[in-house]
């Protein structure tokens, strides 16, 4: 059991930390090769041993540290503090720069649009048409502004959003200061603009909250595709969210239930997510980059975190 928890930690250390966060990067080694972290995580449901989780629960409860030694520390030293807000919580990373990548697409439907995401956490990235853009040759209105490097076509106006509605299994609450605590300690701590970011689309959510319901994807998504069809074009979007279900069949399932609904079925996750998807590609994924679709069609690599986009012919 610990050895399969080491290799994740080496592999989310390889592959998602390197490069992007030296601190994350020296933490997923450090308790690649701890013994007593390694037993501590064992002993967690097997959803609940990611490394995203672990840092942020550290986070909330100690602190943040400042190497894998610090980070030994505190954890061990909170151990059981630490365990019980990681079984109460997800990962609901909430990065709005991601309607950077997914404007391009909103911005040529039918409008009035309809926006149905499914893992929406607070709910951030309901709010496409509020924020401003920043693709340096092209720019839009709002606050905050998203920067975006972009190799594709972009829109010159936002989306007219009608009706717009969150889904969650555990809806972030922008009102309750734990809630917003959590999706902060979610930032990587050595990537300070993202933090500003996600408090100032915070501040601009909070002026006119998207409705987030609880609900599981795979049963209540349907229901609302229904109740969007009379505000305008329903669209079922998602970003690093399908991922969360194990069972490949119940992923295609998930797209063929939303596009046989009627609705416009947007996904931005790891190509492995849909395999076949990918396979339509015929040239290899950029690397550490997520494949977006329409419909089930490839349309364009995405960084996960919405910094760039690139169209695919």
């Amino acid at each position: 059991m610990t050895e399969a928890l080491s290799i994740r930690y080496q592999r989310f250390a390889a592959t998602e930390a390197r490069g992007r966060s030296p601190l994350y990067e020296a933490l997923a080694l450090g308790v690649a090769n701890d013994g007593a972290i390694l037993t501590l995580l064992a002993a967690l449901p097997l959803e609940k041993q990611q490394p995203n989780l672990l840092f942020a629960a550290v986070r909330v409860v100690a602190g943040t540290a400042a190497g894998f030694s610090d980070f030994r520390n505190r954890l061990l030293s909170h151990a059981n503090a630490v365990c019980s807000l990681m079984l109460r919580r997800r990962t609901q990373t909430n990065e709005p720069n991601r309607c950077a990548v997914l404007l391009p697409l909103l911005a040529r439907l039918p409008g009035p649009l309809a926006l149905i995401e499914v893992g929406a956490s607070a709910g951030l990235c309901l709010l496409p048409d509020r924020y401003g853009y920043d693709y340096g040759s092209v720019t839009l209105p709002g606050m905050p502004v998203l920067h975006c490097r972009a190799q594709a076509p972009l829109p010159y106006r936002k989306p007219e959003v009608a009706w717009r509605i969150g889904l969650d299994l555990d809806p972030v609450d922008l009102a309750d200061p734990a809630e917003v605590a959590w999706l902060e300690a979610l930032v990587w701590p050595d990537q300070p603009e993202r933090l500003s970011r996600l408090r100032q689309a915070m501040t601009a959510a909070c002026a006119d909250p998207p409705s987030v319901v609880p609900g599981d994807l795979r049963v209540d998504t349907i229901r609302l595709v229904a109740e969007a069809r009379q505000y305008g074009t329903p669209v079922v979007f998602h970003t690093a969210v399908l991922a969360y279900l194990p069972d490949a069949a119940e992923r295609v399932e998930f797209g063929r239930l939303v596009m046989e609904a009627g609705a416009v079925w947007i996904s931005n996750e790891a190509p492995a997510v849909f395999p076949a998807i990918a396979r339509r590609v015929g040239s290899p994924a950029p690397d550490r980059a997520f494949l977006m679709a329409q419909d089930g069609v490839p349309v364009a690599w995405t960084n996960p975190h919405g910094s760039w986009i690139t169209w695919i012919a």
